[in-house]
């Protein structure tokens, strides 16, 4: 299976997919604000456009959308710069994929959530990502899929440089847990998607281990051979609103939706995995 997909806000997870995509023969449209990161997705294959205004006449061939970029306090910016656009191709495209959050859900003080749980977020950034969803859902035609992401890491994106460096800390917050997910799995989730599409969708990407941030740092900290890094306590710790903001909601995610819907078997089912491959990868390279 191929087709043309145009990746609105082609970023760090879009980039992953376009890893799986791009040797089966995709064509793949992104857009992006920096003319560097352009030149990057012109080397990995992807045809860049800069913050074009209005859309290029090519992207009326897509088949396939997939929308990165994050709201703001006005809604989508995708929808703001091409909505009337989206809304002429909606009813050719096989496939459209939201990357949202599991930010949506808000706190449950570390108890289970689901793709059934209500949506009750309680920062900021929910609330918004709660309206685009919506915003997503009202387009007539639009064969769309919901991913709520939990935090993503990855290549570039690991605790290692922290660790090394002296500057890592482990926030203590009494019974708070993540969930998260290696940026590979986000990427094999959504190619799982686009080949069993079911519009309407709605799946929660993350790990099978939501774990205390604490322990995520200790653990990057051993497999280094370096000291484990001080506890601070959650209350007096220097953090800038938007880390700290991330401690207001507390929640484990639930999975198992992409394995029984999509056939998905995780390559880092927990933090532990994906540490030791990052790990890997950087000593590799170090050696290269």
């Amino acid at each position: 299976m191929t087709g043309v997909l145009l990746s609105l806000g082609h970023g760090y997870s879009a980039a992953e997919l376009a890893k799986i995509l791009i040797p089966q023969g995709w064509v793949i449209h992104g857009t992006t604000r920096s003319d560097d990161k352009a030149d990057k997705m012109r080397d990995a294959g992807v045809i860049p456009h800069v913050s074009p205004e209005t859309a290029p006449e090519e992207w009326a061939q897509a088949t396939h959308l997939l929308i990165s970029a994050g709201p703001d306090e006005e809604g989508d910016p995708m929808l703001r710069a091409y909505g009337p656009f989206i809304q002429q191709i909606a009813p050719q495209l096989d496939w459209a994929g939201y990357l949202s959050t599991t930010g949506v859900y808000g706190d449950h003080d570390g108890d289970w959530v689901d793709e059934d749980t209500a949506l009750t977020p309680s920062t900021r950034r929910g609330k918004w990502r709660v309206a685009a969803e919506a915003e997503w859902q009202a387009i007539d035609n639009l064969p769309l899929h919901i991913f709520r992401l939990a935090g993503i890491y990855g290549p570039g994106r690991g605790p290692f440089s922290k660790v090394r460096a002296g500057t890592a800390r482990r926030i203590i917050k009494p019974g708070q847990v993540f969930s998260r997910i290696h940026v590979e799995d986000i990427a094999q989730v959504l190619a799982a998607s686009i080949a069993r599409p079911d519009p309407g969708a709605v799946y929660n990407l993350c790990d099978n281990d939501p774990a205390p941030p604490q322990d995520v740092i200790g653990h990057a900290a051993e497999l280094l051979g370096l000291p484990l890094p001080p506890e601070e306590p959650f209350e007096t710790a220097d953090m800038t609103p938007m880390a700290r903001s991330f401690y207001a909601e507390s929640k484990r995610v639930r999975n198992d939706k992409i394995k029984t819907d999509l056939g998905v078997e995780l390559k880092y089912p927990t933090y532990r995995e994906g540490l030791a491959d990052l790990l890997a990868r950087e000593e590799s390279e170090a050696q290269s």
